[in-house]
């Protein structure tokens, strides 16, 4: 995984509650084994017609949106079944944080394991990013370094486990944990042998 220290990124405003794993990727395109890929379907349901076709009223479509790598959404987002595929589609797609008020467990634990930072703020905090991010072209700093989100004239904290903070701030995943704990895994081995 890639390290995320600081990211600027365009806002896409999901403005909906109890958005579940399956609206974030429907079951059909689970059939895949390998973790990329699954961004062209994200959202399918709601971003496309049965033929197709893009739908012309939802927002993701908007070209004004284009870019975009910081989803803020509403509450209890990554609800539903606890599919890993949720956090792969949203990072193939090409964002690298969500934000909402609120986050189902194990969806918000599958985002660490696959690079991305959940943020949890207050509601009002993302009901004001949401309607700048409708209004007009709205971009966000998030520092994980110092826990801040910034959009220029207001700065907000959050916080994070920091086992959380360290294996995004170092691009790990599980396995590269464990790795840092080779010399200890070794002597143990040699014991054993």
């Amino acid at each position: 995984m890639e390290p995320l220290k600081q990211h600027t990124g365009l806002v896409y405003p999901l403005n909906r509650t109890n958005v579940d794993t399956d609206q974030i990727i429907p079951k059909q395109f689970l059939k895949r084994i390998e973790r990329q890929g699954f961004g062209q379907f994200l959202f399918y349901n709601w971003r496309f017609n049965e033929d197709g076709s893009k739908k012309e009223d939802f927002s993701l479509n908007d070209p004004v949106y284009e870019g975009a790598s910081i989803l803020v959404g509403g509450e209890n987002f990554g609800c539903g079944s606890s599919r890993e595929h949720a956090p792969w589609a949203i990072q193939d797609f090409g964002f690298k944080v969500v934000i909402a008020p609120s986050f189902a467990d194990i969806f918000y634990n599958n985002c660490f394991k696959n690079g991305i930072l959940p943020i949890q703020l207050p509601i009002e905090t993302t009901e004001n990013m949401i309607k700048e991010a409708e209004d007009h072209p709205y971009e966000l700093k998030v520092d994980l370094e110092k826990q801040e989100v910034t959009d220029g004239s207001r700065t907000v904290s959050f916080d994070i486990q920091p086992y959380h903070k360290e294996m995004l701030l170092n691009g790990w995943d599980e396995i590269a944990v464990t790795l840092t704990y080779q010399d200890k895994i070794d002597q143990y081995e040699l014991k054993l042998s």
